[in-house]
């Protein structure tokens, strides 16, 4: 979503901290047994926590390499940080790394970086694949949808001046255009979001214990190739539908060589007339251009079959919203239209043309207001957001979908969406929130976040909840965002309504959160509630979750630094709650008001369980915040136990940046 640069919370000039992961051993050598990660974790630590998906997941730094694993390192704008886990594998020309299959698979899906062009843009290189020393094949990767710089909204150009030259930096700890001499910035400037995925149908079924191999060939243009991990998987034959309005016989070209845009809208409109549902064969589709649905069903063949792909192209006068492109995007009509309704997309894939973020521009893979609709099954990759919906909206069901590399969110409910449900979707490299409810203008209400799994958002936050009445999160996996946000945000920001109802935020696990505030110069929390622009005092309950690995705090609440005095947060109630390691505390409170523990349980804390700083005014009567024991609250770290009674009700025990101590790794409890 679209941001601003936040004000201060003080400016003091201190080093970014880059942490390690302690205890990860060094590359498996050939014949180890195959390690099988969710998120880079053990997959007991996070049972019934997540999506639950078709592949499995293998971490490149538990394989056999010739090339040297990178990482571990949680310091923003390096590689290490943006992998899954931290760590990954650099391969330089003839080197490789191997896997061993866990499961019997025929497709697969890598995780990689190249470097960019000299003057950005991309470049594309191969990979090479073979399955047992054989069953050659080549990937071909691309950097032309990674590597971006500088300052919000981001360029392509490596060599940009600043882009906002009038904001404050942590570099210098300055304004450059208000310092003199003029400060020197290093270029690139802040790079970023180095990431992208393929995906490789084998050609045939290998069995559990094959070997895959990538190794970056000899000659290669890319000079270093890093992979991160690999997903392996046992696709299912194509989707057929004989009974079906199909694209083909308006004249549709699998081929993808001519565009078929204009043969999609006839077997829409036929599907509507007949009462049919609208099928897509498998084949690549070119669509250059919104395709608008509304009471349709639209079924592909599955979508490593189904291929619809579009180019971004220029709109030349821009669009009555603001857009200067548009791309391939299925949407339901204008809210201000009406909306659209009984909408039911399935088993294909989008894939976009977006290589800058423009805020303004619609090139989304699903836009617009459906209403009594569902989306599922889809794989969407290279659009600006995946799904972005514009209410008022209502009862819409996301499940199953797979939305990886995006230049900002994966999801958005923005305006008014209420009575819909997000289930069982696999988010990752965002460039902005994973999942998001954005309630401007009108209140999203009663919306349903669950069993999601979302990793290593480039910027934000893997989930995050700005205003709304009566939502819930529920039982997501969220891994390794990378600055500037926290696993799962509540945050009084961006013109949102305020909080009303009950927000239940239950049962979730956040695992290396708590990143690095760019803007701030501090570390935020696993969770951060975050009052901005209003107070927030709606019935906030935070149940069952677990925060593991923190790289800085687990549990965050803060104002910001002109407001301090301005906003407060009540009535937030942590319950059953676990902490396994944090590189400084447990709570961190930057703002007046009060929360209640109850079974909150932590261990390998790396410094005093409870920072609290209230509203930074230090009155005698102690802090603004209070802290309320309600029982059960044990376990705790290198200063004692977490909580302890000495910083009740609202001890000062400000540390504005307190030493980073790194945790061991989780482990079961």
């Amino acid at each position: 979503m679209s941001r601003t640069p936040p004000r201060l919370l003080a400016v003091v000039t201190v080093a970014a901290v880059g942490l390690g992961v302690a205890g990860i051993a060094g590359p498996a050598q050939a014949g180890t047994a195959p390690v099988v990660t969710r998120a880079a974790l053990d997959p007991a630590l996070v049972a019934g926590r997540g999506a639950t998906v078709n592949f499995l997941e293998q971490e490149a730094e538990n394989a056999a390499t010739t090339g040297t694993v990178i990482g571990p390192d949680r310091t923003a704008y390096t590689l290490p940080a943006e992998a899954s886990g931290r760590t990954a594998v650099k391969l330089q020309p003839g080197q490789h790394v191997e896997f061993t299959l866990p499961a019997a698979a025929n497709a697969i899906t890598v995780r990689y970086s190249i470097p960019d062009a000299p003057n950005g843009g991309g470049i594309r290189a191969p990979l090479q694949v073979t399955v047992n020393g054989g069953g050659k094949k080549t990937m071909n990767l691309t950097s032309e949808y990674a590597w971006l710089y500088n300052q919000y909204p981001f360029t392509n150009d490596p060599q940009a001046d600043l882009l906002h030259p009038d904001w404050w930096i942590t570099e210098c700890a300055c304004v450059p255009a208000a310092t003199t001499p003029t400060p020197v910035i290093t270029k690139p400037f802040r790079p970023m979001h180095f990431y992208d995925e393929e995906r490789l149908l084998l050609g045939r079924t290998y069995p559990a214990g094959a070997k895959v191999r990538l190794t970056a060939p000899k000659g290669t243009a890319a000079a270093w190739t890093v992979i991160d991990l690999l997903d392996s998987e046992m696709v299912g034959a194509p989707h057929v539908n004989l009974l079906a309005s199909n694209v083909l016989l308006f004249g549709a070209d699998p081929t993808g060589r001519r565009d078929s845009a204009a043969a999609f809208d006839k077997a829409i409109a036929l599907a509507r007339l007949a009462r049919l549902k609208v099928y897509v064969p498998p084949g690549t589709y070119q669509v250059n251009r919104h395709i608008i649905v509304d009471n349709v069903t639209i079924e592909g063949a599955g979508n490593w079959y189904t291929k619809i792909k579009g180019k971004e192209v220029a709109l030349d006068p821009p669009a009555p919203d603001g857009s200067v492109h548009t791309g391939v995007g299925f949407y339901g009509k204008d809210a201000a239209d009406g909306g659209s309704r009984n909408v039911h997309l399935s088993g294909f894939a989008i894939e976009g043309d977006v290589r800058e973020r423009i805020d303004t521009d619609q090139v989304n893979g699903i836009g617009g207001a459906l209403s009594d609709s569902s989306i599922s099954g889809l794989h969407i990759r290279h659009t600006k957001v995946g799904l972005w919906f514009d209410g008022p909206m209502r009862n819409t069901r996301v499940t199953d979908n797979i939305i990886v590399d995006q230049i900002a969110d994966a999801l958005n409910f923005h305006i008014g969406v209420t009575d819909s449900v997000v289930r069982n979707n696999f988010v990752r490299n965002t460039g902005d929130d994973g999942l998001a409810m954005w309630s401007e203008k009108a209140a999203n209400a009663r919306n349903v976040f669950d069993r999601n799994t979302v990793q290593t958002p480039t910027l934000a936050n893997g989930i995050a909840i700005y205003g709304g009445t009566d939502n819930t999160v529920s039982r997501n996996l969220i891994a390794d965002p990378i600055r500037e946000g926290s696993g799962i945000q509540v945050g009084s920001r961006f013109g949102a309504e305020p909080f009303a109802g009950k927000l239940s935020i239950t049962d979730n696990t956040v695992v290396r959160a708590g990143t690095y505030e760019l803007n701030w110069n501090i570390g935020l929390g696993a969770i951060w509630i975050y009052a901005l622009e209003k107070n927030i005092d709606a019935d906030i309950r935070v149940t069952g979750d677990h925060y593991l690995d923190s790289t800085y705090n687990a549990i965050m609440l803060v104002s910001e630094w002109s407001v301090k005095d301005l906003y407060s947060i009540t009535n937030v109630h942590f319950k059953d709650v676990r902490v396994d390691g944090t590189g400084t505390s447990v709570l961190s409170a930057r703002v007046k008001g009060g929360a209640t523990f109850e079974n909150v349980d932590a261990r390998n804390v790396g410094a005093v369980g409870i920072n609290n700083c209230g509203s930074f005014n230090f009155p005698p009567t102690g802090s603004e915040f209070s802290v309320t024991d309600l029982g059960g609250n044990d376990g705790g770290g290198t200063t004692g136990p977490w909580l302890a009674a000495w910083e009740l009700p609202n001890t000062i025990t400000c540390d504005d940046r307190p030493p980073v101590v790194v945790p061991p790794p989780p482990a079961q409890w």
